[in-house]
Order: structure tokens, then sequence, then C-alpha cells
């Protein structure tokens, strides 16, 4: 696998992944009683994007190498993974 593919399925599991790790801990401004005026009160009070980005890293990193690992070692190919469904008429 080449560096291009491996940066590039590094990217989409990364970005997947942080879309899982964003609601994780959120309490709302109406949760904590301090809306701000101006921002509705369903935005976060303390959105902490540092430590998600980090979380989303080392758990893409986890996944990524897993990946990598079943791919190098032939465990999996893209012919595991069927692109069109037969048609049985």
């Amino acid at each position: 696998m080449s560096l291009t593919s491996s940066l590039a399925i590094f990217f989409i599991i990364w970005w997947v992944v942080l879309f899982a790790v964003l609601p994780w801990g959120v309490r709302t401004q109406a949760e904590d009683g301090e809306v701000v005026p101006g921002s509705a009160p369903s935005a976060p009070s303390r959105p902490q994007m540092k430590r998600k980005i980090f979380t989303t890293t080392i758990i893409a990193a986890i996944i990524f190498t897993i990946f990598y690992t079943a791919r190098v070692n032939g465990w999996v190919s893209l012919d595991s993974f069927p692109f069109m469904p037969t048609r049985n008429f």
C-alpha cells in the first residue's frame, strides 16, 4: 500500500471517528444554566475540542493499525467486499 493511499485511508477513518467522538461528554448551555446572549441554548458550554481531537487521533490510529496489518498480511483484500450485488432472476 502506498504512502498516499495510507494517508487517505487514515484521514477517512479519522474523520468518521471524529463524528463518533464529538458528542461524548457534551453539556449544553441550558443544562449548565448559563446561556450566553446571542447563542442557542443547545450550544455546548465547553466543547473540549483539543481533548476530542487527541482522542480521535488515538482511536483512528488503533483502527488504522488493525486495518493496515490485515491488509498487508492478506487477511483482507478488495475482493473480500462485494461491490455489485448479484441478481438472481
